[in-house]
């Protein structure tokens, strides 16, 4: 008798939906048996209209990748418990879920797109609720912050390989703004970033607070991680060395050999120039003859670095005038 009964009111309900008559009841029961999840827990009622038709096309597949791709990010991850949904993104949007047709549908609560965008503290309120600890627990005093650098202007979340996150193709988004650094990474004497071997992460913490957004808190620190043979204590040190390697190598890429914002002697001469000390205010040339005066060995050869090779700092014991002055 039971199954006699739901076979008579599926067939009125039939002949109700082919003749248009749709009821409240029936539309919200049809609305929740294809509110099916396709990646996301809970983002049934998002695909049923974003999902591979919003493919773009293939020149714009970088910029904007399909919505349905999240699924090959962590962020669409199901096992983990931490996934968000499209709702912890986005927002609730209610009126815009509940568009029913006529127009366009309002925009969601929070859009992260270029049309309608919304501002970049609303944006970043989305992500630092999940990603605030860690390096990026300073973000709000960045100056990338200050500077309404919003997260999705770097990082796309839907995309399979986010640019930003890979060593080999972290530079090409930041020159995008640092067109600077851009230009000094093309010169001869520079760190190995065009190669891969850097990535401007491995200096800079561009979620942190520290001066120039280093990983560590000062310029110097930050290149003895790696240059951890310049550090020092010596028992003569360059003051210049240890105040601010900034002082004369330029990280990014210089012309001049080392890293070295120009070359010996006009380099060592921006500090050594007191008339009263010989040599160190030699003018560039060459000798016409052989002599013994000092006034022009400073620019023959490597110049100051022909006599003086532990620049960085000295450990000469020699009980003498000149035992200080950076020589083997």
């Amino acid at each position: 008798m039971e199954v006699k009964v739901l076979r008579q009111a599926g067939l009125v309900l039939a002949v109700f939906g082919l003749l248009g008559f749709v009821s409240p009841a029936m539309a919200e029961l049809k609305k929740d048996e294809s509110a099916k999840d396709l990646i996301l827990k809970g983002d049934g009622k998002c695909t049923g209209c974003h999902d591979e038709g919003d493919e773009p096309v293939p020149t714009m597949l970088e910029l904007r990748p399909s919505v349905l791709s999240i699924g090959k990010t962590r962020h669409g991850t199901n096992a983990d418990g931490r996934t968000p949904t499209c709702t912890d993104c986005h927002g609730a949007s209610e009126k815009h879920n509940n568009h029913k047709g006529g127009g366009k549908p309002p925009l969601p609560d929070r859009v992260f797109g270029k049309v309608g965008q919304s501002s970049a503290t609303v944006r970043n309120e989305a992500c630092i609720s999940c990603h605030q600890g860690g390096n990026r627990i300073h973000w709000q005093s960045s100056a990338h912050a200050s500077g309404d650098v919003a997260c999705n202007s770097c990082h796309n979340v839907h995309a399979k390989k986010d640019k930003v996150r890979d060593k080999s193709t972290q530079t090409e988004v930041c020159v995008t703004c640092h067109k600077e650094q851009r230009t000094q990474f093309n010169k001869p004497s520079r760190h190995p970033v065009p190669e891969g071997k850097m990535a401007c992460s491995s200096c800079h913490n561009v979620h942190g607070d520290n001066p120039k957004q280093l990983v560590k808190s000062s310029t110097n620190d930050t290149c003895y991680t790696c240059h951890m043979e310049k550090r020092g204590p010596f028992v003569h040190n360059h003051q210049p060395v240890a105040e601010d390697c900034g002082i004369c190598h330029n990280p990014h890429g210089t012309t001049a050999a080392n890293l070295l914002k120009t070359r010996s002697p006009f380099l060592c001469q921006e500090c050594h120039s007191s008339s009263s000390l010989g040599h160190r205010t030699a003018a560039a040339g060459l000798p016409g003859a052989r002599t013994t005066d000092t006034s022009l060995l400073g620019t023959v050869g490597r110049g100051c670095l022909s006599c003086h090779t532990n620049i960085h700092g000295g450990n000469s014991t020699v009980n003498s005038a000149t035992a200080g002055r950076f020589r083997r």
